[in-house]
């Protein structure tokens, strides 16, 4: 593909889903299912895709594999909406340089950097600017974004890092999971006047996030109700919707346990009971989705449906009662 010039691209502002993985109840990954995933995030109004991600199960995909999704997801996409792909799983900084092209080839708008990958935890926010720095000089041209990925540890990109790393024009996504308002307005600060969007995971903070001027939201709840994580993107500052942008963070803050319990299982189980047909086969070891939790899940659906409704929102899951599972 033709390269671009970094400095010129931005993405979009809105949902940005941290895309699963569908399997099938052999274990392998389900493409066409996949397909008709994409097609689920698109029509509930997302404005991008982040592809080959922890949600994807990234770590538990091949080489080949992750490079396969990312293609499958961008090829089906088909520049409906930009996609980005994690691009870096380890070892020296000119192995993941080499990847980082890899999954580019495969048509992204960004590849995504897993921080936690770039220095070990016990390392210096030093070694992490200058092997930072490293990666940006190897990978040409290519627009880069960084994830503060919990695996294998969560290393934080703070304000002072960010602003080290900005001037190469090459940053332009960053999926956030500082879960400090405080620091996300400063990394917002920092980045005024460069091409680059911080797209909060934490729901807790997602209307103060957007009101202090985040480009969207990335969140695994977007795996559960797109739906809402789309709205609350539309409407988070339209004046005559307040009381239910209030409604809805409150709702947010108080589904936040169950959504993260045995992630990304719970999330395929919801897809499943929408009328979205996905296997809930998960190759991450989350824990069992038990009984208990398929209760607490069925009940957060029923909110959902509820909050749908009172809020006038049409579910996208109508449109994809009748794809078969493969």
């Amino acid at each position: 593909m033709s390269s671009v010039t970094s400095s010129s691209v931005s993405l979009p502002q809105g949902f940005i889903p941290v895309m699963l993985t569908p399997f099938l109840d052999s274990g392998e990954v389900d493409y066409e299912g996949l397909k008709a995933l994409t097609d689920l995030y698109l029509d509930a109004g997302a404005a991008g895709l982040f592809a080959n991600c922890l949600s994807s199960e990234m770590y538990e995909l091949t080489v080949e594999e992750r490079l396969a999704v990312t293609r499958t997801v961008v090829e089906h996409t088909a520049g409906r909406v930009p996609v980005v792909a994690t691009g870096t799983f380890g070892g020296p900084i000119a192995d993941q340089a080499d990847f980082v092209k890899r999954i580019y080839d495969t048509g992204v708008q960004a590849v995504i950097v897993i921080t936690g990958l770039l220095a070990d935890e016990d390392e210096t926010d030093e070694v992490f600017i200058q092997r930072a720095k490293e990666l940006i000089s190897l990978t040409d041209d290519i627009p880069l974004g960084f994830y503060e990925c919990p695996v294998p540890y969560k290393r934080l990109i703070n304000s002072d890092v960010l602003a080290e790393l900005l001037p190469s024009n090459r940053i332009i996504y960053h999926k956030d999971t500082c879960l400090d308002l405080d620091e996300v307005v400063r990394r917002i600060a920092v980045a005024d006047g460069y091409r680059f969007g911080l797209y909060d995971a934490y729901m807790v903070n997602a209307v103060a996030s957007l009101n202090a001027g985040a480009a969207g939201l990335s969140c695994i709840q977007g795996n559960i109700y797109p739906e809402l994580i789309v709205w609350i993107c539309e409407n988070y500052n339209n004046e005559d919707k307040q009381e239910e942008v209030k409604v809805l963070q409150q709702f947010f803050i108080d589904s936040m346990d169950i959504v993260h319990s045995a992630y990304p299982t719970i999330a395929k189980y919801c897809l499943q009971k929408r009328g979205f047909p996905i296997s809930t086969y998960t190759r991450r070891d989350v824990g069992e989705l038990t009984v208990d939790l398929q209760e607490r899940a069925d009940q957060l659906l029923d909110d959902v449906d509820r909050i749908q409704a009172e809020l006038g929102i049409a579910s996208v899951f109508k449109k994809t009662l009748e794809i078969p599972l493969k």
